[in-house]
């Protein structure tokens, strides 16, 4: 059936399936690294196992890296295993040291050689990346001793600053939190360009104001950042947390807001009010923040048509004293126009 010289019948061909499937390849090299056996390793390598020999798209080196299986590591490089050798999906062994335990592996294959600045060949992106991704600044200041580009972009125009700040939490974390601000001063300490935007015009700010990232904002705050900057979308930062503040209510993002209204963001466009009330209805906390911040706001019918019922009730005291405040000023400044 496999040959295309073979002339089939159409009825034979109506109940044909195409059985396809992929062969997991490995070698028992790979398979010693990944496990950590590194007695049995040592034989392998004493006995003839070529320490570079891709299966299964990784080396041993990659699979030890990736395991966090240090001693594995350092036995293979030893035996001659490439610290640069890339993976079929174009990673590097460094580009594989994504937890805390795999800081030793990460120093072993510096020593031996490893670039700092290889990227990976799909995303464009650095060990730096990487590191910053996962909330490793030990990993990170290991790589930036040893010269990595703290400003480099990847495919999508992405810093190692943008990655720290871009970084949503599942959940509130203290010590994750600290690990990403730990992350951000050091980059800033080596020169990290703080309003260096990625291909979509976003900014290191405009990320930690949407995962709703306190701390972060005030740091970057002070660092300089431009508070007013706009993305292609044309947002803000504070446009950026209004849209996260009814998904991200447990991080408090009225008080970023507050925050970023003291420091000097331009207000949401009057006009514009009636689409964030739309957007922002479930959380009235952000709401009041926002509308304080006027002395007066257009208000008309339409806004109670914003405000979706149940989401009224829920908070119906607010709401009636919301509409009919700004009611009142405008009845106000329409009869003091008059006079």
């Amino acid at each position: 059936m496999k040959d295309p010289d073979v002339v089939l019948p159409p009825a034979v061909l109506l109940g044909l399936w195409s059985l396809e499937y992929k062969r997991e390849l490995t070698s028992p090299l790979c398979i010693a690294a990944a496990q950590g056996f590194t007695e049995c390793l040592q034989y392998l390598l004493e006995h003839g196992a070529h320490p570079n020999l891709i299966a299964g798209g990784k080396a041993a080196l990659h699979e030890a890296c990736a395991n966090a299986n240090t001693e594995c590591v350092e036995l293979l490089l030893e035996h001659g295993a490439n610290p640069n050798q890339m993976t079929e999906e174009g990673l590097t062994a460094l580009h594989l040291c994504r937890t805390p335990q795999s800081l030793r592996c990460a120093k072993a294959l510096v020593r031996y050689g490893a670039k700092v600045n290889i990227a990976s060949e799909e995303e464009d992106e650095t060990p730096l990346h990487v590191a910053a991704r996962h909330g490793l600044p030990h990993h990170a200041q290991l790589y930036l001793r040893f010269g990595a580009c703290v400003n480099h972009g990847s495919s999508s125009g992405e810093t190692p600053l943008g990655v720290v700040c871009g970084v949503t939490p599942e959940k509130k974390d203290s010590s994750q939190d600290e690990r990403y601000l730990e992350l951000c001063r050091l980059l800033l300490a080596y020169g990290a360009n703080i309003n260096l935007a990625d291909k979509e015009h976003r900014s290191p700010l405009h990320k930690a104001t949407r995962s709703v990232q306190h701390k972060m904002v005030e740091l970057l705050l002070d660092h300089g950042a431009d508070i007013n900057a706009i993305d292609y979308n044309g947002c803000s930062p504070l446009s950026s947390v209004l849209q996260s503040s009814v998904v991200r209510q447990e991080w408090q993002p009225h008080t970023l807001v507050q925050t970023l209204l003291n420091r000097g963001s331009i207000k949401v466009w009057p006009q514009a009010l009636l689409k964030v009330l739309t957007a922002c209805a479930e959380a009235p906390k952000t709401v009041e923040i926002l509308f304080n911040s006027y002395t007066l706001v257009p208000v008309t019918s339409r806004w109670v048509e914003a405000i979706p019922e149940d989401t009224f009730h829920l908070h119906r005291p607010f709401y009636e004293s919301l509409l009919h405040w700004n009611i009142s000023h405008v009845v106000y400044g329409i009869c003091v126009g008059l006079l």
